[in-house]
């Protein structure tokens, strides 16, 4: 079995986008990544889901993506979400974000108009000749309508720069079924209330919500499960589940970007059709985050 590059061990951020009225918030961009850091986290994630890069448009992710660069400057990998389901479209986003200086990338299946899972391997294939970046496939049936198969995943898994897997489907047989055929692909949850179960099939740690306000509790969770510690890993695991629920009690990214801004980070409106967390709902995030110690 072919040795792949590993881009990252332990726990990446989904970073959310701060706005202002004007477009973006760099100030608040250079404060989110410096808590980040020193929250331990082990790489970031930018414009993907939780960015909201469907209403930016690829001049505002080429300012995201450099800005965070130059503030990361080399300490953790910095992944940039390029997916789309325009083909070319995805190459061009590649293609720039490996010319800002990305680490590697995250693409996510195509939505809408979707495919067969032949197309899935021809569009996954035709970006992966078109950079020598790393690239971490994003399966969210959920979102996108459309899940990986495990045989397609064999069939993705022999090119070079397909090296992980970021699995959302929240369907554990599936991630046993990938776990068990795919094991040179490294496998990462994408949902942060299965972090320890998919740790526990080999998974490598998970790209994650949460640690937007909690970087050093998610960081941890990973890493005492790799360190051995699984009673301390699970325990965090059930610590983080209340805040977790209530943090997808409305669609990502709405009340992970109101709970920043809680917090005073500042990090603006959410852009329609996203719109402000309904009263209870906001209400119940923060009970848990006060519960937590984040008010």
């Amino acid at each position: 079995m072919t040795q792949k590059r590993l881009v990252f061990t332990g726990s990446a951020t989904a970073m959310v986008t701060p706005f202002s009225e004007e477009g973006l918030n760099l100030k608040t961009l250079d404060r989110l990544v410096d808590f980040q850091l020193a929250g331990g986290t082990d790489a970031l994630v930018v414009c993907g889901t939780t960015g909201e890069p469907s209403t930016m448009d690829i001049s505002e992710e080429a300012v995201i993506i450099s800005r965070t660069v130059e503030r990361v400057a080399g300490r953790i990998p910095v992944i940039v979400g390029a997916g789309s389901n325009d083909t070319a479209f995805a190459v061009q986003s590649a293609k720039q974000a490996k010319n800002l200086g990305a680490d590697a990338l995250l693409m996510v299946t195509p939505y809408y108009n979707k495919t067969t899972q032949q197309g899935l391997i021809r569009h996954f294939m035709t970006i992966a000749d078109a950079t020598d970046l790393p690239i971490i496939l994003y399966n969210i049936p959920g979102r996108t309508g459309l899940g990986i198969a495990p045989a397609t995943l064999r069939k993705l898994a022999t090119h070079e720069n397909i090296v992980g897997l970021k699995e959302a489907s929240g369907n554990i047989e599936h991630i046993v079924e990938v776990a068990c055929t795919c094991p040179e692909l490294a496998l990462y949850s994408g949902n942060d209330d299965q972090v320890v179960p998919i740790l526990s099939l080999g998974g490598k740690g998970v790209i994650s919500v949460v640690s937007n306000i909690l970087p050093q509790k998610t960081h941890d969770m990973v890493a005492r499960f790799l360190q051995g510690d699984l009673e301390g890993s699970r325990a965090l695991q059930f610590e983080l589940l209340p805040l977790i629920k209530a943090l997808f009690c409305e669609v990502n990214p709405i009340p992970v970007k109101t709970a920043l801004n809680d917090m005073g980070f500042d990090c603006g409106p959410l852009r329609l059709p996203l719109i402000e967390m309904q009263e209870e709902n906001h209400a119940r995030l923060r009970a848990e985050m006060h519960n937590m110690g984040l008010l």
